[in-house]
């Protein structure tokens, strides 16, 4: 396949240097297409980014690394991220203390609190073990071909009591969702679950941002360009801020969805879920194991510190805690925070010190269900768009999906084809 026709154009523009915009760019240049990538911000990751605050690994965004992915699996060299776990399951705090959610087959020892009576009846153990016997055995294409509803009538029919979900997959599921009304489509919370049940959570020892920096590394020579905010797509590749234009034969839009609907007038996307995450600074850790904390009342998502994972966040040995809570918190929801942990640790919070805070709007594309779980990324004759709005809300999601659009580039360039 030709590079260029001999104008200088390049064969294929990729606008959005996250996850998709990565994989869809190295597949194409792997391919042997001339590839440019543009990256509004003045580094690759979008919204997986990673910033060094105040002596501290600080994510945009409270973040874990699934190693279950299958995307994962084929594009991202573990051994390089030096990974350290979460444990096995979450801890749950209720008003009898923190009682522990694990899967008993990896922790058995650890699995106490799912004895009949304590977290959840005899009943719902025995449903909670079927669904999870379903959805860790299945093929991912079962789930994905399964009736969809929301992630509650799911549930129930799963023959989980609403005492269950109101304890656990409530507190828990917001935090993974965004949204504590459990609307999210059924399917994609059985390929949730599954992943969950089959992988492992990390997080890599330079922060979440390593993942976009290695698929970076892979990028063809000369074909990364940050600091260039596309402003327009025209008939011949698109306009950068300042009036230059990138002239290809193809325009793939992977960037978040608000930014791809300006980009492409009538593309419709959904809406977008948003999330604050507070960070603190304490001289003594509240809690010594890797372990995500939920609180069954709801007044936060999730509450972990993230020094007890990765102890390669600090760099003075104090300990950070990171808690996230549904929406742009204002002053009164982020206020409520700390005496929130406390009880939840068991400690005094009084000297804790905020040490940074970030709200990640569209943070996950909402998917209530029932929905698709991937859309074609073909837009119009020579425009794609991709992305986890297009696929499903996860990092697997945003690969796939700018794995799909690169095929589709390389089969249309190569036979012109309709478009839907």
């Amino acid at each position: 396949m030709r590079k260029t026709d001999g104008s200088g154009r390049y064969d294929v523009v990729v606008v959005g240097a996250g996850a998709a915009g990565l994989a869809c760019a190295n597949d194409l240049g792997a391919a042997g297409l001339r590839v440019c990538l543009l990256e509004a911000d003045e580094a690759v990751g979008g919204r997986m980014r990673t910033d060094r605050v105040a002596g501290f690994t600080v994510d945009r965004g409270f973040q874990v690394f699934n190693t279950s992915y299958p995307q994962v699996k084929r594009r991202i060299e573990l051994k390089a991220l030096r990974l350290r776990p979460f444990t096995h399951g979450v801890l749950v705090h209720t008003r009898d203390g923190l009682r522990r959610f694990t899967d008993p087959l990896r922790q058995r020892k650890e699995s106490s609190d799912l004895l009949p009576g304590r977290l959840a009846s005899g009943r719902d153990l025995l449903a909670l073990g079927a669904l999870s016997a379903r959805d860790s055995l299945a093929p991912a294409s079962v789930l994905r071909r399964g009736p969809d509803g929301t992630t509650l009538t799911a549930l129930a029919d799963a023959g989980v009591s609403a005492r269950l979900v109101e304890t656990f997959f409530r507190p828990f599921l917001s935090g993974v969702f965004l949204e504590d009304e459990l609307e999210t489509s059924a399917r994609f919370f059985h390929l949730v679950w599954r992943s969950m049940l089959r992988g492992t959570l990390c997080l890599p020892a330079e922060g979440i941002g390593a993942v976009p920096a290695q698929l970076a590394s892979r990028l063809p020579a000369n074909a990364l360009r940050t600091g260039s905010p596309v402003t327009a797509v025209t008939g011949d590749g698109v306009v950068v801020a300042g009036g230059s234009q990138v002239q290809a034969r193809a325009v793939v839009i992977a960037t978040g969805q608000r930014v791809a609907a300006e980009l492409l007038p009538g593309l419709r996307v959904p809406e977008g879920r948003t999330v604050t995450t507070l960070y603190h600074a304490t001289a003594v850790p509240p809690l010594k194991e890797p372990v995500l904390v939920v609180d069954s009342r709801r007044r936060f998502l999730n509450t972990c510190v993230l020094t007890a994972v990765q102890p390669h966040f600090s760099t003075d040995g104090r300990a950070l805690v990171s808690t996230s809570v549904l929406g742009a918190a204002g002053p009164a929801e982020t206020a409520a925070v700390l005496p929130a942990l406390g009880e939840v640790y068991r400690t005094d919070t009084a000297d804790w010190e905020r040490v940074h805070s970030v709200t990640v709007p569209d943070a996950l594309p909402a998917m209530p269900g029932p929905v698709p779980l991937s859309r074609s990324t073909r837009f119009a004759p020579g425009r794609y768009v991709c992305g986890d709005h297009r696929a499903t809300g996860s990092l697997q999601g945003a690969l796939a999906s700018g794995a799909r659009a690169a095929r589709e580039v390389l089969q249309d360039l190569q036979e012109p084809a309709g478009y839907s």
